[in-house]
């Protein structure tokens, strides 16, 4: 194994992951009780697959597996920020709340981008 199961607890991508679902999960809380099963669901689906991802691709034997793991937590970042943007389409939030989450994606992707690079070397 390339790194120890517990280690990614450690790792900044997976915390600043944990950051913004907690944010996500709190600025759901205020969303009409009639999205509870649309933007709501899907908001706090993809958010909590980011840092799920990671640490499921932390565990993996080989870096060529981690490696999808990342990518599908990259691809949450993606679908989060869509469904980010449908929000402040709807006004349940506002242009601030939407930067503040954003900043956390960029911070995210770049993160994840970094961890992508890391891995794809230790394959090669």
């Amino acid at each position: 194994m390339i790194e120890d199961s517990k280690s990614y607890t450690s790792l900044d991508v997976w915390k600043k992951s944990r950051e913004l679902t907690s944010s996500i999960y709190t600025l759901t809380k205020k969303y009409p009780k009639d999205e509870l099963y649309g933007l709501t669901n899907q908001l706090r689906r993809c958010v909590v697959s980011i840092p799920s991802n990671i640490a499921e691709g932390c565990g993996r034997n080989y870096p060529i597996d981690s490696i999808q793991f990342f990518h599908i937590a990259r691809g949450s970042l993606y679908e989060l920020e869509t469904h980010l943007y449908l929000s402040l389409d709807q006004h349940y939030i506002t242009q601030d709340e939407l930067n503040k989450n954003l900043t956390l994606i960029i911070d995210c992707k770049k993160l994840i981008n970094g961890f992508i690079n890391y891995y794809k070397n230790l394959s090669k």
